[in-house]
């Protein structure tokens, strides 16, 4: 039965969690824009998205033989993703932090987060109709 929701609701339920972590990592950039020699770090969304379809598409092909292997289809979204930030500007002090870059990607983050939330709620409004028998 898991396997049914976690292929009906595809891999946006990680993507929520990916937009999370995105926000904590923007969130740590503008908290520390003070802070001398601090490089601002993001995630790379489209990058860690396409290596999660990637993997998807290989849990198809990919057979465990042992309890030890990796299962195919997991889908780990570690911080290693992390890439630093190219400022538009240097600072004396080696911060790259531009707090105007950072608020604007926050609230584009926020954006897409809300999105990916109302695609899953329809999503789940139409199982549920399909469920009652709507």
């Amino acid at each position: 039965m898991s396997d049914i929701l976690n292929n009906y609701f595809g891999i946006h339920q990680d993507a929520l969690r990916l937009r999370a972590m995105r926000a904590q990592v923007i969130t740590e950039n503008l908290v520390n824009a003070d802070t001398p020699k601090y490089k601002a770090r993001d995630i790379d969304f489209q990058q860690v998205l396409s290596a999660a379809q990637q993997q998807m598409s290989d849990a198809d092909t990919l057979v465990t033989t042992q309890a030890n292997h990796i299962k195919p289809g997991s889908f780990e979204m570690a911080t290693q993703e992390l890439a630093y930030r190219n400022p538009y500007q240097s600072s004396l002090d080696g911060n790259t932090v531009d707090a105007e870059v950072e608020k604007t990607e926050f609230a584009r983050n926020a954006l897409e987060y809300q999105v990916s939330l109302k695609f899953l709620d329809g999503k789940i409004r139409t199982l549920l109709m399909a469920l009652r028998g709507e």
